[in-house]
């Protein structure tokens, strides 16, 4: 074994050590070595060399008959299967030579003195010299063996590891990733079981694997062990946990907690020659989140602690042992999609028309491709597979990679962001819609469908070749401003897309459309549940609420999370969060909300805003919008929220709004808080000074200005010619309020979407010195562009007032 020891303790290894125990044992042992101290627990173990590997192809003199077949490959002279088989073949007859047998069956002696156990039970597994590199993952390329116990059957387990170098799979991967196959060597690393049989398991990643947004831990989870959501079988629970709060011991920074179906679960097989088998699970397991939020939180600060240690984003696999509860890394390895990525280009891809969803998924990646559907139902369809085609299959197979590189887009029935599927798909290249339910039962062979991931973590199916659009967006020659620069955002699941623009934060953040989409049910209709008296709207209620203590709190928590979800990709830059400013006749829409909304006869300038949070009618609803906010900023950890006040008539309703607030945790200057108010009544400007010394900021809305100010409904298609935000007297107005509240120490927003649309306007507003402008993201560029042309035209010393340096630019 050329002086090198056919077997190594984890402990004994390093990171530096990938060509001797290959990419997955060598970062085993580097957290033993390194990580420990800092409470990261990995199961022990040991593992084989490459040397011994090397020693078994010299000894049994199979190089040359390996490398025939290759060639043979190579040529097309065999096909992939017939190669594979072959070499496999050549493998598990060589047998594993009696000199590095005996070292297995010692190390395995020791580990069992050191368990305690006679045989202990362990997972084997193959860890290549040329995987869990930083360019390539080598996902599921090679085999896994769990629950192995006896020497013997670690001994047989460890011949299959050695033939499964080279499954078809491997050959195909290495071939695209221009690996030399027989300068490949694999180690197997064998480790005592942590019994997630009994618990639980699954994968993390210590960056958003969609957007590459590197402020949070992505964790998913499933009952049992882990193999089901890389194949993809299994549909897991979904976390989302915030970094930068984690060191704080007061903060509970779980951005979002999505319950997965979790119908199945692989555990010990008893019995028979299968060590491992997929039962159906519970339905109290089915309903239950694997993890509690102390066990999300201490996955989280692991996975920032091997990200640190390596430097880089990191893709982890863990699991929790049922009869002791204790935590275990079991795998770390380079994320490959976004950790080698610094494109100084930002694609966005939009829908350039409407459609109705037939399928809907989460997404993976962010683009849309569409072709005619091709079901595969197993790997005999595989043949014949036409290029450009979408790739229907229940989930895929690490198999299937070579399938998978012809295909425009993949849409599977089971899996999630972390399935073989959705691996492949981010390292291809790929839109994929994974987890669908159904796609294999609804979509027929040779229809057109088209996939879209540009709307969100939800992916969707829509039937027919729908027109879409990439936009490029060259980050470096963005030039700065001194405006303050915002994006309006409403939907948290599109929120991570934008992190990369050199937005100052967010200038309108919608409360309404969380609501409205994520929520769905009035707030009224949650707190006064027994006044409901539409028997389908209980149902919908119910259904919504199941798993929360209380209706509230189902209110509470999924506005909190939805609202630090927006907040997250900025921080620490400002978000200004508008309260909820649907209208009477939008409210009575929810779910529920009819019993509880009056009907007006125009609800533009009836019930809205602030007039609706002091009323008998909502004022206890407005009180969970509180809560709500109260929980983003302090126990989630979003500290850079704002409030903003629409719609607010008088000074009276001010004062009235600020004291329930107060009363609720949000008083204004406390732990850092400021509350702003739209402009968008003419009462805000005239009363301008009064209005500043209540608020810390005015955003004008110039919607509801402009039809205020001359009199015009907005949506009228008959005086649509009138509707004008350049029209002199609302020009006038906002110069007007502009230059009073700044004088009073206020800052000054616009965020109405008339600096984009008309350019004359957006230099109108800088000649003015406005603080911010808020925009869409969709017309961010080109309207920052023109702010800083409008800027450079002024003369020296007229400008906006920026936003102070800790609110500015990150």
């Amino acid at each position: 074994m050329s002086g090198d020891p056919g077997i190594l303790w984890l402990e004994e290894v390093g990171a530096a050590d990938v060509p001797r125990v290959g990419g997955k044992n060598a970062s085993l042992g580097e957290m033993v070595r390194a990580l420990s101290g800092a409470g990261v627990r990995v199961p022990p173990g040991f593992a084989t060399t490459a040397a011994a590997w090397r020693a078994l192809v010299a000894g049994s003199g199979i190089g040359g008959a390996m490398q025939a077949r290759l060639d043979a490959l190579r040529r097309g002279a065999a096909s992939l299967a017939e190669t594979g088989a072959a070499i496999r073949r050549l493998i598990l007859d060589a047998g594993i030579p009696a000199a590095l047998a005996e070292q297995i069956r010692a190390a395995y002696r020791m580990l069992a003195a050191r368990q305690g156990v006679a045989d202990p039970a362990v997972a084997v597994r193959s860890s290549a010299t040329a995987e869990d590199l930083p360019d390539a993952s080598f996902a599921g390329q090679q085999e896994t063996f769990l629950n192995v116990v006896g020497e013997a059957a670690l001994l047989d387990a460890c011949r299959h590891c050695y033939a499964s170098l080279f499954t078809d799979r491997a050959i195909s991967y290495r071939d695209m990733q221009g690996f030399d196959h027989l300068k490949v060597a694999l180690s197997i690393g064998v480790q005592a079981m942590v019994r997630a049989d009994l618990g639980g398991s699954g994968i993390m990643f210590s960056i958003d694997t969609e957007s590459g947004f590197p402020g949070v831990v992505v964790i998913s989870a499933v009952w049992g062990l882990g193999e089901p959501i890389v194949q993809g079988s299994v549909d897991p629970d979904r976390y989302l946990v915030f970094k930068p709060p984690l060191g704080d011991p007061r903060r509970v920074p779980i951005l979002e907690k999505a319950l997965g179906g979790k119908a199945r679960k692989m555990v010990h097989a008893s019995g028979g020659t299968a060590r491992t088998a997929l039962v159906d699970t519970s339905r109290r397991e089915r309903e239950a989140f694997v993890l509690q939020d102390a066990e999300i939180l201490q996955l989280a600060r692991w996975a920032v602690a091997v990200e640190r240690h390596y430097g880089r984003p990191m893709d982890l696999e863990w699991a929790r042992d049922g009869e002791t509860g204790a935590l275990f890394i079991v795998q770390a390895r380079p994320e490959t999609v976004h950790g080698t990525r610094h494109a100084a280009v930002l694609r966005s891809w939009r829908l350039q028309a409407k459609g109705k969803p037939i399928l809907r998924g989460a997404a993976v990646g962010e683009a849309i491709a569409s072709g005619p559907v091709r079901v595969v139902r197993d790997a005999a369809d595989i043949e014949g597979f036409p290029q450009g085609a979408v790739l229907v299959a229940e989930a895929t197979d690490p198999d299937w990679v070579p399938l998978m590189k012809r295909a425009a887009g993949i849409v599977t029935d089971h899996g999630g962001a972390t399935s073989h599927a959705a691996i492949v798909s981010r390292e291809l290249g790929l839109p994929a819609v994974v987890g669908t339910q159904d796609a294999t039962g609804l979509l027929r062979d040779g229809q057109v469908v088209t996939l879209s991931c540009a709307e969100g973590d939800a992916g969707q199916v829509y039937d027919g070749a729908l027109p879409f659009a990439a936009t490029d967006i060259d980050l470096d020659s963005l030039p700065k401003t001194r405006t303050a620069m915002m994006l309006n955002l409403a939907s948290p699941a599109a929120a991570f897309r934008w992190w990369r623009l050199p937005a100052q934060g967010v200038g309108l953040a919608r409360m309404e459309f969380i609501v409205g989409n994520l929520i769905k049910a009035h707030p009224m209709a949650l707190l006064r549940f027994d006044q409901v008296r539409d028997r389908e709207a209980r149902r919908q209620i119910e259904a919504l609420t199941r798993g929360f203590p209380d209706k509230a709190s189902y209110f509470v928590d999924t506005l909190a999370r939805g609202v630090a979800r927006i907040a997250a990709p900025f921080h620490p830059r400002p978000v200004i969060l508008r309260l909820s400013d649907f209208k009477s006749n939008e409210y009575a829409h929810l779910i529920g909300g009819a019993a509880f909304e009056p009907v007006e006869e125009n609800p533009m300038l009836g019930l809205r805003g602030a007039s609706r949070y002091y009323s008998d009618r909502y004022r206890d609803g407005f009180v969970l919008e509180c809560r709500a906010i109260r929980k983003a900023r302090e126990e989630i950890g979003l500290d850079n929220i704002i409030v903003m006040v629409p719609f607010c008539r008088t000074l009276r309703e001010a004062d009235q709004v600020l004291a329930i607030m107060a009363g609720h945790g949000l008083r204004r200057g406390e732990a850092g808080l400021q509350v702003y108010v739209m402009c968008e009544i003419p009462a805000n400007v005239i009363l301008a000074e009064e209005f500043a010394a209540r608020f810390d900021g005015f955003s004008i809305g110039s919607n509801d200005l402009t039809q205020l100010v001359l009199g015009v409904d907005r949506d009228s298609a008959e005086l649509a010619g009138l509707f004008d935000e350049r029209d002199p007297a609302v020009k006038r107005m906002i110069a007007d309020v502009i230059r009073r509240a700044q004088a009073c120490g206020a800052k000054v927003g616009i965020c109405g979407e008339a600096p984009s649309n008309h350019p004359d306007f957006a230099e109108f507003l800088v000649e003015q010195g406005i603080d911010s402008m808020s925009l869409n993201p969709d017309s961010f560029a080109a309207t920052l562009r023109r702010v800083a042309e409008a800027e450079a035209r002024l003369p020296q010393g007229r400008s906006g007032h920026p936003l102070p340096e800790n609110e500015g630019q990150g």
